[in-house]
């Protein structure tokens, strides 16, 4: 054998096994998905199933128009707060200040927005100044855990008592603010006309459809497979079905009527955070830091840069959510950012699927986790039950979504992937 044999051919290549097409290659691929701890959504979005049709029989109400626009309510905020803390977990850190924070957004907002303050500004023009400052309080703390080396726990447990401890001082006096401007309370209260809805589900469709035609025409061009063209349809219909789905049961409801302004809020945030996850070189940098810090500093990447934006954006989205809370109360008080808003956006995070040893997840994990938490919840209230339940109900959740990743994680490490 030749020089040229070895360098120019090398080893035979193993040649690839033959899949099957059709539903015989879908359900052969699903099985060594599962196989090898790559689930994606499935558990997710089975187990949303299970609770609709169980909390279906036991509450009367709850498969109903108006309860299902209820619960688009109900989830924005902490769908909001929860896909910031998307960004924190891939990489591997943690950020406890986000239900205060989003404190510090709504009192921004409702400090800028009071009439005979003699700072009153318009509602829009306060929404961004509340949003901004909670992005630098974000990278303030990021820039701690990044440049001092001090773990993100610690900070934001620090920041978690400094805001909660802002919050009751600037309230100390009125105890409450009343939210009287109006476009800060559409965030929450308005609802589209049944023809803004059915457009809404349109552009919606039409975007996706036109995103996954996009990235099918680049990978013939580059040569790259595309993959089972039926899945591709599926998921095109599927967004299809529940866009238009969606708007159809809300124009059926009859207090509140309409597509809320909450619910596109929430569905815009996962598009735009969605593409800069998955589509720019910051989100993959992200996902690259979280999955081996290491080799991503000697990929030449700039970790503290990235640290810092990424406390930047949870800051961001604590404070679009805090705005979306406020509004739906139209007030705030001395115990916003308490309570259970914590827990419940980190819970919705990770049951959604995101790790919490990092490098792994999705922005969409924290729309469908905000999504199960709150159908569990407005379904056991619906049904009567008792707070402790939806706590002890909601944590039990909790531990699975987190047990489930922990042997994904394992069988992802047998199996090389």
């Amino acid at each position: 054998m030749s020089t040229a044999d070895v360098v120019g051919q090398g080893p035979a290549a193993p040649v690839e096994e033959a899949k099957p097409g059709g539903f015989a290659g879908l359900y052969r691929r699903g099985m060594d998905n599962v196989k090898s701890g790559n689930l994606g959504v499935l558990p997710i979005v089975i187990g949303l199933v299970f609770i609709v049709v169980f909390f279906s029989f036991k509450a009367t109400n709850f498969f109903t128009a108006d309860n299902f626009v209820n619960i688009i309510i109900q989830m924005a905020g902490t769908a909001m707060l929860a896909y910031g803390v998307v960004f924190v977990l891939l990489l591997g850190e943690i950020d406890l200040s986000i239900s205060y924070v989003a404190g510090i957004g709504a009192i921004t907002v409702a400090e800028l927005q009071l009439p005979g303050s003699g700072h009153e500004i318009n509602g829009l023009l306060a929404m961004l100044v509340a949003v901004a400052v909670c992005a630098a309080i974000g990278g303030a703390q990021g820039a701690i855990v990044a440049f001092v080396g001090v773990p993100s726990f610690v900070v934001t447990l620090a920041g978690f008592m400094i805001w909660q401890g802002v919050i009751l001082k600037v309230l100390e006096q009125p105890g409450s603010i009343i939210i009287q401007d109006r476009w800060i309370n559409y965030t929450a209260s308005y609802f589209f006309s049944d023809t803004a809805g059915w457009i809404i589900a349109a552009i919606i469709t039409g975007i996706y459809a036109i995103t996954v035609l996009g990235s099918v025409i680049g990978k013939r061009r580059a040569g790259v497979p595309i993959g089972n063209p039926g899945l591709v349809i599926a998921k095109l219909v599927g967004i299809g079905v529940a866009a238009f789905g969606t708007v159809a049961i809300c124009n059926h409801a009859l207090v509140p009527h309409g597509l809320p302004l909450a619910g596109v809020i929430v569905v815009f945030f996962l598009v735009i955070l969605t593409f800069l996850a998955k589509r720019t070189t910051f989100g993959r940098h992200v996902y690259a830091v979280g999955g081996n810090a290491e080799a991503a500093r000697r990929a030449g990447i700039n970790i503290p840069r990235i640290r810092v934006i990424v406390f930047m954006i949870s800051g961001f989205m604590a404070a679009a959510g805090g705005i979306i809370l406020a509004a739906n109360v139209n007030s705030v008080d001395l115990n916003f950012g308490g309570g259970t808003l914590l827990l419940n956006s980190i819970a919705a995070a990770v049951i959604g699927g995101v790790s919490l040893f990092g490098g792994r997840g999705e922005v969409r994990a924290a729309f469908l986790g905000a999504l199960v938490i709150a159908t569990v919840s407005n379904g056991l209230n619906t049904a009567g039950y008792a707070p402790g339940i939806i706590y002890m109900v909601t944590g039990a959740i909790l531990l699975f979504a987190v047990t489930l990743d922990t042997i994904a994680r394992r069988l992802q490490v047998r199996s090389g992937r």
